[in-house]
């Protein structure tokens, strides 16, 4: 398991493992929607299967901010006296912004992972 998260991590293919999934070249820090490679460099693995594919990311990528805006008002509350106050929805809306290029790649990579098996 954390072999596969070191892989998804480091942008590798999920096949060979030395291709990469997207163009850009920081994984964690990049602005803009993500450009993916079609196919891998190295073992020629295409990674959208048919239009349409990463529509199931859409998913992922809805349960990884749902995650975080959870852990950012965990956190959060802890600075505040009531068990909710407003001003913690401009926090959790800045770390959500904040983190939506980085969630579109994750959710891509997860995607690809959890499918690998079916589509080689």
């Amino acid at each position: 398991m954390m072999r596969t998260l070191q892989k998804i991590f480091r942008n590798e293919c999920p096949i060979c493992e030395h291709g990469k999934v997207f163009r850009d070249k920081s994984f964690f820090f990049s602005l803009g929607f993500p450009k993916m490679n079609e196919y891998c460099s190295h073992c020629h693995f295409k990674f959208e299967k048919e239009p349409g594919y990463f529509f199931g990311a859409m998913f992922v990528n809805y349960a990884l901010t749902v995650a975080e805006g959870l852990a950012t008002y965990g956190v959060a509350q802890q600075f505040f006296d009531h068990t909710f106050d407003l001003r913690i929805i401009p926090i959790i809306s800045v770390v959500i912004i904040a983190l939506c290029f980085f969630n579109i790649r994750l959710s891509r990579m997860i995607w690809i992972y959890l499918f690998k098996n079916y589509s080689v």
